[in-house]
């Protein structure tokens, strides 16, 4: 077993202890974590997305931060703002919750486009700018985001440039009925289970070498050009306006990697990929007015899409040590 794969057995095991499922959500935390990318949560109220990134957080022994996101939070409000000091005569600086390891917009669609926006540098290049003065974040930072899709009144769709900085989106269903049941026997037996019960499983240490053996693992060219050709379909579907940007390429080469490295291989295989590949590009993708008024979903575009480009095969992509 890899760092990496040991870092995710300890850190799902660790999450179950509260939550039922959710094993495939949490694996793309981890491979946002290892690649430093942020992750989009969607669901209706109560399938736990907030509570998925604070047990996530608590296990992973970071610092964690909450932002309630509605539409009078300003973006200072986010990333701090100096405060004039009487007593020294002086403007302090006072760093706003942006400022943590795992920071958790709730609901991000209720904040209003400036609000929005005032993410975008700190996601990018784990910096803020306050009042023309450039701060770096604490290491590991990822910001998970979550919205609510059933409400549309007082919410503000998040722009492309917006979505395009989140590398995988998830979409939290309802339960199972068995999966419910586990949960209900699980809080019966002990009415207190909360977030607090989660240790933490691993240390920053693990996490930077894991990081390391992530950044090490293994490309064959021809794994590339498969991913390229996923991303070029994007572009050609006839029911997508515009496809999947070169942000997008990256984000499936570098989660492709995590991927390998969580499943204890030091190359990427096309099964990487193709996992990933619903996560990765289908918030990305804008449709056409027809295929919006068809109710064509990007995830249904995206797996038309896989199915029909040839992957290589694995002996094909291989290294040769191996």
């Amino acid at each position: 077993m890899t760092v990496a794969s040991a870092l995710y057995e300890r850190l799902v095991d660790e999450v179950g202890v509260v939550l039922v499922g959710r094993e495939e959500v949490v694996k793309g935390l981890t491979v946002a974590l290892l690649t430093r990318r942020h992750v989009l949560l969607e669901g209706v109220p109560g399938v736990a997305k907030t509570t998925l990134a604070n047990l996530f957080a608590r296990a992973s022994g970071l610092d964690y931060r909450r932002i309630q996101m509605t539409p009078d939070v300003l973006p200072a409000d986010i990333t701090g703002t100096k405060v004039y000091r009487q007593s020294t005569g002086e403007f302090e600086v006072t760093k706003g919750p942006i400022f943590s390891n795992v920071v958790v917009t709730d609901e991000i669609n209720r904040a209003t486009p400036k609000t929005q926006s005032a993410l975008l540098e700190a996601m990018e290049e784990e910096t803020v700018t306050i009042e023309g003065e450039t701060f770096q974040l604490p290491s590991p930072f990822i910001v998970v985001a979550t919205q609510n899709p059933i409400e549309i009144e007082g919410t503000f769709e998040l722009p492309k440039a917006q979505r395009d900085r989140f590398m995988l989106k998830y979409t939290l269903d309802l339960p199972s009925e068995d999966e419910e049941l586990r949960m209900l026997d699980r809080f019966d037996a002990d009415p207190e289970l909360d977030e607090r019960v989660v240790e933490q499983v691993v240390t920053p240490t693990e996490i930077a070498d894991a990081r390391a053996a992530v950044a090490d693992v293994y490309v064959d060219r021809k794994v590339k050009r498969y991913i390229l050709e996923l991303v070029g379909e994007t572009r050609r579907h006839p029911d997508v306006a515009y496809g999947v940007s070169p942000r997008g390429s990256l984000a499936l080469l570098h989660g492709s990697k995590a991927v390998a490295a969580i499943a204890g291989r030091d190359y990427v295989i096309p099964d990487d990929v193709k996992e990933l590949a619903p996560e990765v590009l289908a918030h990305r993708l804008g449709l056409t007015p027809d295929a919006m008024l068809s109710e064509r979903g990007e995830r249904e575009i995206v797996a038309e899409i896989v199915d029909s480009v040839a992957p290589p095969s694995v002996d094909e992509v291989v290294p040769a040590s191996d």
